[in-house]
């Protein structure tokens, strides 16, 4: 049999049974038909102990669970030196590691949702399709490791597989459809990249009211994600409580009130007061469109620190000052007193530190933006940023005891030298009014099911690990928010799934003979994975049924305009059912 030519980067894996799909080969053959050209899978259950490769060296079988950023760029940097290790090692190159016995590794991604991506199509804002072109990126690292043989050849000589295979398996919920000990069992390597799916309290009397939110509830219904599509209810009541009038353009008249001074907290403040307007030309569903319907009046982003310690960047303020000239018709207001109560002593020598430079830009940018003539100001929304505001507790509204009515915040000052200054109260408190409460303090990560509880740090919602490697006598390693928390943007992924690339690596070189002895019987991980799946009923959905997805959402007769990019689906049950 002969490796296919040309078509290494059209077939995306499905599973080791399932028929293969050969996409886009080139433009005047679209489909290649059985009748033409047979194109089959091969045999995984062979990989173990027949690759032709290198001398009959066993292949290495490693699982990725979570296909978002971390996951991605995980699977890249593993295959890229896995591929230079079989390299260097080979007959043909002879090298001073000549006891890596393996000739090739097969990654296999495991999402819990039929689709891939994470973070980047859940959680970056809709009006940034910049940052979701990386999307492309990601396809690309499945498609370029994906195999397909044609049976027109019989030579046996030419059976050779690459360095480096990959597959997807969506819809599957380690935890629930497999556990984490069966997956260690099942491969040499498992990587854990699933991220952060829960909240980090805020620890204030009140968050158990109707109409309070977390950031991560609010951004996931807006962007579209199956398991939130509830939260549209919430939303809907707290800003069209006597139900929501006729007309694109009516601007609800509630007050949301967003606890926190990051990133996400902006994009939340953004996305409310932009509207349906504002975000027609981006991928936010047309439900979550009809419920903001024009924006809100007045969203208020609160944070206990000053605007030199905010976890914004310039980027997000940026956008908040262009609201009105760019058609939102929302002002961005910030105090002149509060930016000069937060440059203390310490700050100042923050903004004079190495590391300052961008916090200088954002004081300019504020400081301008405070300087505006806000009175006379005759925009139809506002977004107010608020600093060294702490709040205390939600309490309810007079009208209902079981609802969001205002936050009482305490104002604070700075204390502590540069790099350390805390937030402490002064005692002097102010209540807002708040229709809606978002709190954005960050996301927190939780173990699987079944992890021993010396692998998980509770305090931080980390997974326990040295430099990825997994605390303890074990194949497991992690990768990003699950790995080091919560922090950076979707770039940081690339050092830090090559901090854990690198821990594979030598654990491999390290423990290879162990990493052999592991194998069990002839069946490689892929296999194990797709069998036992089949024996539990999980409708697994593999990459080139993903796509089948994508070009359902993409299909023009679902866009509201040309400008959309695609109308998500919101049940994953629709979801399965667009697969062939």
């Amino acid at each position: 049999m002969m490796l296919a030519r040309g078509l290494r980067k059209s077939l995306a894996f499905g599973r080791p049974n399932s028929a293969a799909v050969v996409l886009n080969v080139n433009p005047s053959i679209n489909i290649i038909k059985s009748q033409y050209i047979n194109i089959i899978e091969i045999d995984y259950s062979k990989h173990r102990h027949t690759s032709t490769l290198s001398n009959n060296k066993p292949r290495l079988n490693a699982v990725i669970v979570g296909a978002g950023p971390s996951g991605f760029y995980t699977a890249k940097y593993l295959s890229s030196a896995f591929s230079k290790l079989v390299t260097t090692t080979g007959d043909d190159c002879p090298s001073t590691e000549s006891s890596f016995q393996f000739s090739g590794i097969d990654i296999d991604i495991v999402e819990r949702l039929p689709t891939p991506y994470g973070l980047v199509r859940y959680g970056v804002a809709p009006d940034h399709p910049e940052v979701k072109n990386v999307e492309n990126d990601f396809a690309s690292v499945v498609e370029s490791h994906s195999v397909a043989v044609s049976v027109a050849s019989t030579d046996e000589n030419e059976s050779d597989l690459p360095s480096c295979t990959m597959s997807y398996f969506g819809n599957v919920d380690v935890g629930r459809d497999i556990s984490l000990q069966q997956l260690t069992s099942f491969y040499d390597i498992v990587v854990l990249a699933y991220g952060c799916q829960s909240d980090r309290d805020l620890g204030i009397p009140g968050l158990e009211l109707n109409g309070v939110l977390s950031a991560r509830q609010f951004v996931n219904w807006y962007n579209g994600h199956p398991d939130y599509g509830y939260i549209g209810n919430t939303v809907k009541r707290c800003l069209w409580p006597h139900g929501k009038p006729d007309g694109m353009g009516v601007v609800s008249k509630a007050h949301v009130v967003v606890i926190g001074n990051g990133n996400v907290a902006l994009d939340c403040a953004r996305v409310l007061v932009k509207g349906k307007q504002g975000l027609e030309s981006t991928d936010t569903p047309s439900s979550v469109l009809d419920v903001l319907g024009g924006g809100v009046e007045k969203v208020t982003v609160a944070g206990r620190r000053g605007h030199v310690q905010g976890a914004f960047t310039i980027k997000e303020l940026r956008e908040l000052t262009k609201l009105k000239n760019e058609g939102s018709d929302a002002s961005f207001r910030v105090r002149n007193d509060e930016l000069d109560m937060g440059l203390t002593e310490s700050s100042l020598e923050e903004l004079k530190a190495a590391s300052g430079r961008p916090k200088k830009r954002i004081d300019a940018l504020l400081r301008e933006a405070a300087s505006v003539d806000t009175v006379s100001d005759d925009a139809a929304k506002s977004i107010d940023l608020r600093l060294l505001v702490n709040p205390l507790r939600v309490e309810s509204s007079q009208e209902d005891s079981k609802h969001v009515g205002q936050v009482v915040f305490e104002r604070t000052k700075l204390e502590g030298e540069p790099g350390k200054q805390r937030a402490t109260g002064t005692g002097e408190t102010e209540n807002i009014p708040a229709d809606l409460v978002i709190t954005s303090v960050g996301y927190k990560g939780e173990s699987l099911d079944g992890m021993d509880r010396t692998m998980f740090d509770n305090q931080r919602g980390v997974i326990a690990n040295n430099h990825g490697k997994v605390a303890g006598d074990n194949n497991i390693f992690a990768t990003g928010w699950i790995k080091r928390g919560p922090s950076g943007i979707i770039g940081t992924n690339i050092t830090d799934a090559k901090d854990t690339v690198a821990s594979v690596m030598k654990y491999i070189t390290d423990k290879h003979n162990g990493i052999e002895s592991r194998a069990s019987g002839s069946l490689c991980g892929r296999s194990r994975l797709s069998n036992h799946l089949d024996s539990v009923g999980v409708e697994t959905v593999a990459w080139n049924q993903f796509q089948q997805i994508d070009e359902v959402e993409r299909d023009r007769n679902r866009l509201r305009n040309d400008t959309q990019p695609r109308e998500k689906i919101l049940f994953i049950e629709e979801m399965l059912a667009c697969l062939k």
